[in-house]
């Protein structure tokens, strides 16, 4: 399964600033066990 992963800049309206946090857009509901390893 290839996915597309973002950065985000929480808590901040600069860029580089506040939390970052990786994001991905999954094409479908992700199944429990696979939530559970990727946490």
């Amino acid at each position: 399964m290839g996915l597309s992963i973002y950065q985000v800049d929480a808590f901040t309206d600069k860029p580089f600033l506040g939390n970052p946090a990786a994001v991905c857009i999954l094409p479908e509901k992700a199944k429990e066990n696979w939530m559970q390893k990727v946490a």
